[in-house]
């Protein structure tokens, strides 16, 4: 029972659509109504604010990182194993996907996997980070960063953990990532895909 509800509340914590809060606290469009239509950082970014844009990776970013950290502090006390654990980084991920609070169309989850994995090993999420700026600022493009990061996700956790306890998540994550890109994957390939900063009507 004890490790249902740390899922259950890894999801609603996840669900916390931070691209709304942010964009209203601070008299922007929603940003499901311009560009990819994604309440994400990436598509707030296209308001031409950054600072909501950062606002919204720090906070889709501090949600995957708290419910995992949170797991983790009270894990024992509660008797959650390592099955529990590898499900709350699953639920917090697929709560930024699919949230309740937004009807379940939510944004791609990167910043969210991003904080997930840094709660599980901050060496791991500086490695996927890493990844993804040295593809992001040579090529510009937010979502082959994500794609490339994704991939590697999972090769940096076996190489560092071996198949530890949260390989299935990480694994998970790493597939529902390149699938919520799927769009992005036609668009680089046709060339239509807008870089980062770059306003899309």
């Amino acid at each position: 029972m004890a490790t249902l509800v740390f899922i259950v509340l890894a999801y609603l914590i996840g669900s916390v659509p931070f691209a709304v809060i942010v964009s209203r606290t601070m008299g922007l469009a929603d940003p499901r109504s311009y560009g990819s239509g994604n309440p994400g950082a990436t598509n707030v970014l296209r308001s031409g604010n950054k600072k909501a844009a950062i606002l919204t990776l720090i906070g889709d970013a501090l949600k995957g990182w708290l419910a995992v950290y949170l797991a983790e502090r009270f894990a024992d006390a509660w008797g959650v194993g390592d099955f529990g654990l590898a499900a709350v980084a699953l639920a917090v991920f697929l709560g930024h996907l699919y949230p309740v609070f937004l009807r379940f169309a939510g944004g791609k989850g990167v910043a969210t996997a991003a904080g997930v994995l840094f709660a599980v090993s901050p060496m791991l999420g500086l490695a996927v980070m890493a990844t993804w700026l040295i593809i992001a600022i040579f090529f510009r493009y937010s979502s082959l960063a994500a794609l490339v990061a994704a991939v590697f996700a999972p090769l940096y956790y076996v190489f560092m953990y071996g198949f530890g306890p949260y390989s299935p998540a990480v694994i998970v994550m790493a597939i529902l990532l390149i699938y919520r890109h799927r769009a992005n994957i036609g668009k680089l390939i046709a060339g239509k895909e807008s870089r980062i900063g770059q306003k899309k009507s």
